[in-house]
């Protein structure tokens, strides 16, 4: 038998939202556990977190990070990242001063941002994006989304970026229609599995509440469910997407997202340049944590 600490944190959580569920298991060295332990983990919290974050501190300000779903391994989850690294700031009167920290993920090392104090809030900047053009052939994406083709907004375009993962970029034209997007879980599967698409994000200028930007959905079956409430590498790949759409002319935008008219959780996007002046987009939020103690495994 072994044994681990464990936290169930919500990540982008606010007073009229659930946030998004992460599993947190810390250790002292990310070789402390097998990979097949990590995914059995992840397997047997199916339902309660989307994804669980395995993290070491490797000195005052620096962590490695490797996420799992039920599913597989994930390569950059945002918002395990964000409910992770809010937590350890919170409960670590040390990290509490330190103002910029380092995660070294799958997608590389990448910089936080600690504004816990001023803004009760952690920003992660994004990996560098990836830009596949022409987006992968999308006939019966409708369909598939359980919409009219009438629904997808024509005046934009859909586009396939990789800020973390490979996300298919998809304009809704209005709210009503965002919001009535019920697929079917194996179905979405098989399309995005056919066109090497690890997420669909959904978006829309029309939002609930105006002093928001957008409105946004994300749907993760190849993951294992179908779908993400409140998601940092998502929202990431459409804030590139609005850079190259231009779309975006500067400051912070606030982002709605999940399926419910009024009871949205928030997600903050910034940009700025990164030592090599290529324009990043960061991504922030805050966390609560719900439950801690010792998870054990029998492999």
């Amino acid at each position: 038998m072994n044994e681990y600490n464990f936290k169930k944190i919500d990540a982008f959580a606010t007073e009229k939202s659930d946030g998004n569920p992460a599993g947190c298991v810390l250790l002292e060295n990310l070789n402390d556990i097998s990979e097949l332990e990590m995914l059995q983990i992840a397997k047997e919290l199916k339902g309660f977190v989307s994804e669980v974050g395995y993290v070491a501190q490797l000195s005052s300000n620096e962590f490695d990070l490797r996420y799992f779903s039920s599913e597989r391994e994930v390569d950059f989850c945002g918002h395990a990242t964000i409910a992770i690294i809010y937590d350890m700031i919170k409960s670590n009167c040390r990290l509490t001063s330190i103002q910029t920290l380092t995660i070294n993920t799958n997608k590389g090392k990448l910089k936080v941002d600690n504004r816990v104090d001023s803004d009760d809030s952690v920003f992660i900047m994004s990996p560098v994006p990836l830009f596949v053009d022409p987006v992968s052939d999308c006939s019966g994406l409708s369909e598939k989304l359980r919409i009219p083709n009438s629904a997808i907004s024509n005046s934009l375009p859909i586009s396939l970026i990789n800020a973390g993962l490979s996300t298919l970029i998809v304009p809704i034209k209005d709210l009503d229609s965002i919001l009535s997007i019920k697929p079917d879980l194996d179905e979405l599967k098989e399309f995005c599995q056919k066109r090497g698409v690890d997420i669909i994000e959904v978006f829309t200028t029309d939002v609930s509440n105006k002093s928001n930007n957008f409105r946004t959905r994300v749907f993760a079956p190849t993951f294992g469910y179908i779908e993400d409430p409140a998601t940092g590498s998502g929202n990431s790949a459409f804030g590139y997407y609005l850079i190259k759409n231009k779309m975006w002319s500067g400051g912070t935008l606030l982002i709605e997202q999940n399926g419910l008219r009024e009871k949205f959780n928030i997600v903050k996007l910034q940009k700025q340049p990164d030592e090599n002046n290529i324009e990043r987009v960061w991504f922030g939020g805050g966390a609560i944590t719900r439950i801690e103690g010792k998870y054990k495994t029998y492999l």
